[in-house]
Parts: C-alpha cells; sequence; structure tokens
C-alpha cells in the first residue's frame, strides 16, 4: 500500500470511530437521563442530562486525545489509560443501572452494548491508529532511502560521464599535439629544401606579416571594444535583474504579510487559499500548528504540505547545479 492508501484507511477509521462513539453517546444520554430523573428532586429534574453529558464529553476529549497522540507517534502515560476506563467504566454502569435495578437481565444486556462498543472501539482505533502512524513513518524512511539511492546513482553516473569525457578531451589533445609534432617536423624538413626560395620571398612575407599584425590588431581592439560593450549590457541587465528580484521578493513578502495576517480560523478554508497559507507560513519559518491554526486544516495535512516544500527547496539548488556543470 501506497501512502495515499494508508490515509484513506486512516480516514475511514477515524469516520467509523467518531460515528460509533456520537451514537453511543446519544443512545446514553436517552438511557441514563430518565435514571437520573428517577433519582434527582423533582425541582432539580432538569439537571438529570448533566451527568451522562459530563461523562460523554470526557470520553469524547479522550478519543480525540488519542488520535492526536496517535497521528504524532506520541505517548500520554497512563493517566490517559486510566481516563478512558474509567469513563467507560462510568458509561457502562450508567447505561445498565435502571435494568440492573429492576432486575431485568435482558435489559442489562441490551444497555451494554452501546458502551462496551464504545470502550473496545476507543482501544482499538488506538492501537490502529498507532500501527497505522509507525507504517506511515516505515514508509516514509523507506521512500527517504530511495531517494537518496537515486541521487546517488545519478552523481555516479554524472561521474563517470565527466571522467569519459575528460579522457576523451585529453586523447584528443594528445592526437592534436601529435599531429602538431609532425607537421612541425615536416615543416623544418620542407624549410631545409626551400631555404633559398623563402630567402627570396622574405621581403614579400614580411609585408604580408606587417599587414596581418595590423589586421589582427585591428581586429582586437575591436574584440576589445565589443567586448566592453558586451560588460557594460550585461552589468545594466544584471542590475535590473537585481532590481526586479527585489521587487518580487517585496510583492511576494506583502502578499505573505496578508495572507497570514488574517489570524486563527474556526473552520477549513478552501484548499487552494490553505496551500497559498502554508507556504506563506513555511517562507516565514511559522511551526505547524501555527500555519494548521491559520488554514484550520489538519496538523498532519499541514505536516505534508511542509514537507513537499522542503523538498521542493532542496531539489532547486541540485537543478542548479545541474545546469550550471
Amino acid at each position: 500500500m501506497n501512502a495515499v492508501q494508508i490515509r484513506s484507511a486512516e480516514r475511514a477509521l477515524s469516520a467509523g470511530t467518531w460515528l460509533i462513539v456520537c451514537g453511543a453517546v446519544l443512545y446514553s444520554i436517552l438511557t441514563v437521563t430518565p435514571l437520573m430523573a428517577k433519582h434527582t428532586p423533582d425541582a432539580w429534574d432538569w439537571t438529570a442530562p448533566i451527568l451522562p453529558l459530563v461523562v460523554d464529553a470526557a470520553v469524547v476529549i479522550v478519543v480525540r486525545l488519542d488520535a492526536v497522540l496517535a497521528r504524532l507517534g506520541g505517548q500520554g502515560g497512563r493517566w490517559p489509560v486510566v481516563l478512558r476506563w474509567m469513563t467507560g467504566g462510568m458509561t457502562l454502569a450508567l447505561n445498565i443501572a435502571d435494568s440492573a435495578l429492576k432486575g431485568d437481565l435482558v435489559g442489562v444486556a441490551v444497555h451494554a452494548v452501546a458502551p462496551l462498543l464504545l470502550i473496545v472501539t476507543a482501544e482499538t482505533s488506538l492501537a490502529y491508529r498507532r500501527a497505522i502512524s509507525a507504517a506511515l513513518a516505515a514508509l516514509d524512511a523507506r521512500q527517504r532511502a530511495e531517494q537518496i539511492e537515486r541521487q546517488q546513482a545519478a552523481a555516479a553516473e554524472r561521474e563517470a560521464a565527466e571522467r569519459r569525457a575528460r579522457e576523451e578531451r585529453e586523447h584528443a589533445a594528445m592526437l592534436a599535439r601529435e599531429q602538431r609534432e609532425h607537421e612541425a617536423r615536416l615543416a623544418r624538413e620542407k624549410a631545409d629544401w626551400e631555404a633559398a626560395a623563402r630567402r627570396e620571398e622574405a621581403d614579400r612575407i614580411e609585408a604580408r606579416e606587417q599587414a596581418e599584425r595590423e589586421a589582427r590588431e585591428r581586429r582586437e581592439r575591436e574584440r576589445e571594444q565589443q567586448q566592453r560593450e558586451r560588460e557594460r549590457l550585461e552589468r545594466e541587465a544584471a542590475a535590473r535583474r537585481e532590481a526586479e528580484r527585489r521587487q518580487r521578493e517585496e510583492r511576494e513578502a506583502r502578499e505573505r504579510a496578508a495572507l497570514l495576517a488574517g489570524g486563527p480560523v474556526d473552520e477549513k478554508v478552501g484548499e487552494d487559499l490553505a496551500r497559498r497559507i502554508v507556504r506563506a507560513a513555511f517562507a516565514e519559518g511559522l511551526p505547524v500548528r501555527a500555519a494548521a491554526d491559520l488554514c484550520g486544516w489538519s496538523i498532519g495535512w499541514v505536516s505534508s504540505r511542509y514537507q513537499e516544500l522542503r523538498d521542493a527547496s532542496q531539489s532547486a539548488p541540485r537543478e542548479l547545479e545541474g545546469a550550471a556543470s
């Protein structure tokens, strides 16, 4: 399974857990409220739903915080376990109390279904979440290892290609040197044979060489002038690019400030806006939780976007180095 399938299974587990919790809470309130009304003075009958609400609120807190800790790979210690079992036992006792007092064993069995299902679901979902978090961590580690292996293989291939190119250049240089030496030897031999003819043509050659020197000097002057003009244009272009870069950075800083100025939100914003807020928070160095508060999305989702942005920021220098090489 890939990370998408694992996260889909985690969402299905979360949805099912909360469906069972909500059903058990509603059933508990409907079951326990009449019992509390019987054992409460008539003037205080309106307080009967308070106790089941308090106990069920504790159940909701336990399930929610267990889900967060399991997603982050943390452990809450002994007290969360005590609270989880204590609230489950209280819910079970309150739901079966009325039937137990009446001696109705069938009623006890029927009213024990929802609390027992809630207790087992809370424990099972916690185990599932921890297993899923461990699986995601192992999958991320394996993907990082594979990425490192690919990068190392690519680096080895580049080094081999550079080595082959260097050897080819050295071989070509050696062949050219041997060719020059051979041609020089032939030229010396030919010079010995044609010494008389060269003396006769010395004046003409000198004149031609003088003309060539003058032409070469003129070309060098023109080339230097062109080089100075090209350097001037490059300096001007660099100055323009620097000004554009500063303007772009100032504009991006204003956009990030505008996105981060909204403060924490209570509901999710649109995915496109959420991604822009996360990019702005990442650029400003804000922690993951602060970014999650600003966009209303989960910490896990924001952490994934942060990882994507870090990967992109790390791959950009490598691409620039590859282009430069």
